[in-house]
């Protein structure tokens, strides 16, 4: 009999909930109606959609019509960042009153990042604001960031890679006291934990489905009634003339389920917690010389991301995936690239040292069973990784 397979890679991709593919099954070939369209077969599409709607506003205390669905966190945050940009712009033509100034974090992901530097490239000035040894941003840095020309802050509301929290809570405070937009990157948090949109405080949301628990290539983008933005996808007048283009309606059914599922499995950060602390604790007594980035108590609950120190990242990847057991090296969405990690650089972790991370991201099916047989083989690939490192000796 072959071994189960342990799947420890959940900040990445998670597997859709059956509850979720059940919901979908229908709008692919009975149901296939184009929500836009005026009669009634149609109309059962268009109820779906909207009823999608109601439940992903559900999940973050937000209006229905607050909501617009886009395919997946990268293209939320780019509508998010660009569309704030380029209505301020227009602005600034028109009154000559608003600016051109955005400010974000050094650990954010490639989909903020990115488009931050392109919008650099178009004439706009951006702030890179630092973190401490835990990920944590530098409120007073951030505080002193802000100019009568800054129009936009965005700070993800916990790290895929560490999973420290971020005090979004607070950033909102300074925005507000500023009369600046805040957008977070939540595609790690909903579903996962509190994402109530009046307790955060933010005018911008970006979620994914795939991340918990529901169909990949959606997601959703929440717009705070009054924000002003401008779409960068022209074409139809989908989603409030904002995300042209033709509904994907399983997933968007697909997505509206798992936000259903979420709001009823709310208990599950206390059994990915247990896991992750008993994770931790294993390699602790088992591994000397191991470095545990991110906040020890504000972080996710099923993330652990470890440093092991004299050994390369993706060594101990792939020997864990020839015992079965699946992880990622630093961002999975960076796991092609030689470079160290940037948000490890960021918290003032060494390059040497940023090249031996490893992320463990724990799920629903996760089990003790499975964290028993990483205790069981990891120690030992370790050990025969430092035999034949060629980062240093280890004593």
């Amino acid at each position: 009999m072959n071994e189960k397979f342990i799947y420890l890679d959940h900040n990445a991709t998670t597997p859709a909930d059956l509850r979720v593919i059940e919901a979908m099954r229908p709008y692919f070939n009975e149901l296939y109606g184009n929500p836009l369209s005026l009669y009634k077969f149609a109309s059962k599409s268009r109820e779906a959609v909207e009823l999608a709607r109601e439940k992903v506003a559900k999940l973050l205390n937000a209006e229905p019509n607050e909501i617009i669905f886009t395919s997946g966190g990268t293209e939320a945050n780019n509508v998010a960042i660009k569309g704030v940009a380029h209505a301020n712009l227009t602005a600034v033509r028109q009154v000559k009153k608003r600016g051109n100034h955005i400010i974000t974090s050094k650990i954010e992901h490639p989909a903020v990042l990115k488009p931050c530097k392109w919008l650099e490239s178009q004439g706009f000035k951006v702030t890179y604001i630092s973190v401490d040894k835990y990920g944590v941003i530098d409120l007073d840095e951030l505080r002193d960031a802000i100019t009568d020309k800054t129009i936009l802050i965005s700070i993800m509301h916990a790290n895929n890679e560490v999973g420290t929290i971020e005090p979004i809570e607070e950033i909102s405070r300074l925005a507000k006291e500023h009369n600046v937009y805040f957008h977070t990157d939540a595609v790690q948090t909903v579903g996962k934990t509190s994402t109530n949109v009046d307790e955060l405080g933010v005018d911008l949301l970006s979620l994914s489905g795939h991340k918990f628990y529901g169909p990949k290539g959606v997601g959703a983008l929440y717009i705070r009634r009054g924000t002003k933005l401008v779409p960068f996808v022209h074409g139809g007048g989908h989603e409030r003339n904002l995300r042209a283009g033709t509904h994907n309606v399983p997933g968007i059914v697909g997505l509206g389920k798992a936000c259903e599922i979420a709001e009823l499995e709310r208990e599950e950060a206390k059994k990915l917690k247990r896991l992750r602390d008993k994770l931790y604790q294993g390699i602790m007594d088992k591994i000397p010389e191991v470095i545990f980035p991110g906040h020890p108590e504000n972080r996710l609950a099923g993330t652990l991301s470890i440093c092991v120190k004299y050994v390369e990242g993706e060594s101990m990847l792939i020997n864990l995936d020839f015992e079965g057991i699946a992880v990622s090296s630093g961002s999975a969405c960076a796991s092609g690239s030689l470079e160290p990690s940037h948000v490890l650089l960021a918290m003032g972790i060494p390059r040497e040292v940023a090249h031996s991370s490893l992320r463990f991201s724990l799920g629903r099916d996760n089990t003790d069973e499975d964290i028993d047989k990483v205790l069981t083989v990891f120690p030992n690939i370790v050990k025969k990784l430092r035999k034949i490192s060629p980062f240093g000796k280890h004593r």
